[in-house]
């Protein structure tokens, strides 16, 4: 019977794949991956031979139809990213909500996902968060910033290791010097690090520092 199956993958450890996860990627009948030479490490380490396909944010648009037709033809098919849970901040909307549209069953896998561990181990309320992911690059960030410095709630943002200095003394021009966050990087890998404190603080820490690995900001909600 055909599915989309959402499978999440490893954020760096990859001790950290379910066994269910290994089992549905063994079972389907083609895995669709963002970057399939980051996908075939893990495949090759889990000894899975599923055949891949390319499916990212470039030909998504492109290659929506086929995957749908395939999936009305019977075949299961496995959605993947480079690192955590399809759809959060990389592709899978488009083909989910198409398949939606097209009555094909959808089943999302628990598993990895970067803001979790990293909003727990924040030291920061995470009874109620805001998951803002990447903010825009240029166009609308300033906007975007102002609107959130009136958040009450702890906020989640992405960011790439180059851009990170600048988005912390943006957050301390619109939030303020004082405000609580963390900055964590290369979760679950052999040099993670989180750092907490104010936000002048950790850009202190990180300004003449090299800074590699994905980065995941934790921002405390405005206080009454």
């Amino acid at each position: 019977m055909s599915k989309l199956y959402l499978v999440p993958t490893p954020i760096g450890n990859l001790e950290d794949i379910t066994l269910r996860a290994i089992k549905v990627l063994k079972e389907v009948s083609v895995i669709l991956a963002e970057d399939t030479r980051k996908t075939s490490i893990l495949l090759r380490h889990f000894e899975i031979e599923t055949r891949m396909f390319s499916h990212h944010q470039f030909n998504e648009h492109k290659t929506l139809n086929q995957i749908i037709s395939r999936l009305q033809t019977g075949e299961t098919i496995a959605l993947v990213t480079d690192a955590g849970t399809p759809g959060i901040s990389d592709p899978g909307f488009l083909l989910i909500r198409e398949c939606l549209r097209n009555n094909i069953d959808i089943e999302c896998l628990p598993g990895a996902t970067a803001f979790v561990p990293a909003i727990v181990n924040s030291g920061l309320p995470c009874d109620r968060f805001l998951f803002e992911g990447f903010l825009p690059v240029k166009k609308g960030r300033q906007t975007k910033l102002k609107d959130l410095s009136e958040i009450d709630v702890t906020m989640i943002f992405y960011e790439s290791p180059h851009r990170l200095i600048k988005t912390l003394e943006q957050f301390i021009e619109t939030f303020g010097a004082e405000r609580q966050a963390s900055v964590s990087r290369e979760l679950t890998k052999i040099y993670e690090e989180t750092q907490r404190g104010c936000l002048s603080e950790i850009l202190n820490y990180f300004k003449d520092k090299s800074i590699k690995g994905e980065i995941v900001i934790i921002v405390e909600g405005k206080q009454a």
